[in-house]
């Protein structure tokens, strides 16, 4: 038994994918390269316009700069090694590339998860309390925030893959999915593994249930504040600011709680692949897409960036 569980970590893995799926999985690869050369460039873009343009120095688009690095490194974990293994015939993945992608995937995403529950805090701040809006998010608040979510991603992927790594597998190779994922991992375990099923519950309550509850809350305090503005124009310039953060939440923790709250024999394989598909590669890209695409400042500066020459006053966005 010994022997046979030690064989996963000598051999590796072989990642299933698309590989039953040949003509899917070549339409794939060109997809997913293109979502990932778009979502390198629009996310670097927006990271060097909020740090050159000192109309962007504000909270909203620190944080937003964070959302994009964060944004940059989950899908490089998961990216680039899946590009890899579609590409070729042998789907072997070395134990010690597995583990690794396992720690950083899942340590980007919970930080992901607390820093959409901050952002929404900062547009509850700017929108309900705008007068004392510039006391509230200090730089040194602003800053704890950020740290805070990096921390926080940081300390749940120790623990929970810490705990899953240590499961046997008993030889088991074959991860019918498309990135080292702890879901996986743990129906591949030969022992009984309700304690790590528990404790991932119990993790993704923590960072899905209670920021989708606590974002609910701050737009539902928003909303209120907004049917309050006699101004026409000014309620339509904080929806459209906010109905961008709004966006990204609903498909970022919708597909992530499909996927791990979902009970496990509910849904085909190839459904969770999709599913981790859409929010690995696809939300990512769609980030920088939603906020410029709605966003006068971001547009202006990246003409500025992009052209060098300096555009008059912009109307901005609260």
């Amino acid at each position: 038994m010994e022997e046979t569980s030690n064989n996963s970590s000598e051999k590796g893995f072989l990642l299933l994918g698309f590989s039953d799926q040949p003509q899917l999985e070549r339409f794939l690869f060109v997809i997913i390269l293109h979502f990932y050369i778009l979502n390198l460039l629009g996310n670097t873009s927006i990271i060097l316009v909020s740090y050159l343009d000192p109309k962007l120095h504000t909270p909203m688009y620190f944080f937003l700069s964070n959302l994009s690095c964060v944004d940059i490194c989950f899908t490089t974990s998961v990216a680039p090694q899946l590009l890899v293994t579609m590409n070729k015939k042998d789907k072997t993945m070395s134990y010690g590339g597995c583990v690794a992608q396992l720690y950083v995937a899942m340590g980007l995403g919970s930080c992901e998860c607390i820093l959409l529950a901050v952002m929404a805090y900062d547009r509850y701040a700017a929108v309900c309390w705008p007068l004392h809006y510039t006391t509230i998010m200090h730089p040194r608040l602003c800053a704890s925030l950020a740290s805070m979510a990096w921390f926080s991603g940081l300390v749940t992927s120790l623990i929970q893959c810490s705990l899953t790594v240590q499961l046997p597998l008993c030889g088991h190779r074959k991860l019918d999915h498309i990135f080292c994922e702890v879901p996986v991992l743990i129906k591949l375990a030969c022992v009984d593994t309700t304690f790590n099923e528990a404790e991932l519950f119990v993790a993704s309550v923590v960072f899905l249930i209670v920021p989708v509850s606590l974002i609910l809350v701050s737009y539902g305090l928003i909303t209120q504040a907004v049917l309050r503005i006699k101004s026409a124009a000014g309620r339509q310039k904080v929806f459209g600011t906010c109905s961008s953060h709004l966006v990204v939440v609903i498909i970022f923790y919708g597909t992530i709680i499909f996927m791990y709250l979902q009970p496990a024999k509910s849904s085909s394989k190839n459904q969770g692949k999709f599913v981790s598909l859409f929010y690995t590669i696809v939300t990512p890209l769609l980030n920088p897409i939603i906020y410029t695409l709605r966003n006068k400042d971001v547009k202006g500066a990246l003409r500025v960036l992009i052209t060098g020459k300096a555009l008059g006053p912009q109307p901005r966005d609260y």
